[in-house]
């Protein structure tokens, strides 16, 4: 089963901030996710239905709906950032 990928306006926005290098390796990661939104280095926050995932020093927060096929991505940001509210 393939998924689909959403963004919010803020990973969005966030993705399009970063460098092209940064952007690149953020994306390539994001598209796994079409296949396996469950990665092994995949790890599920506490309190809520999202993962995340590491990519060098940023991290993407995602959730998933299964009934839909989608992959929801939520955030994205460098790891000092984006656990905060």
């Amino acid at each position: 089963m393939i998924y689909s990928i959403n963004f919010t306006k803020s990973a969005l926005k966030s993705l399009k901030s970063l460098n092209k290098n940064d952007r690149k390796r953020i994306i390539s990661k994001i598209e796994i996710l079409k296949v396996n939104p469950y990665p092994q280095d995949c790890k599920k926050l506490k309190s809520t239905n999202a993962f995340r995932i590491r990519i060098g020093s940023y991290r993407v927060i995602y959730d998933v709906l299964n009934d839909e096929l989608i992959v929801r991505i939520i955030k994205i940001g460098h790891r000092k950032d984006i656990y905060l509210n």
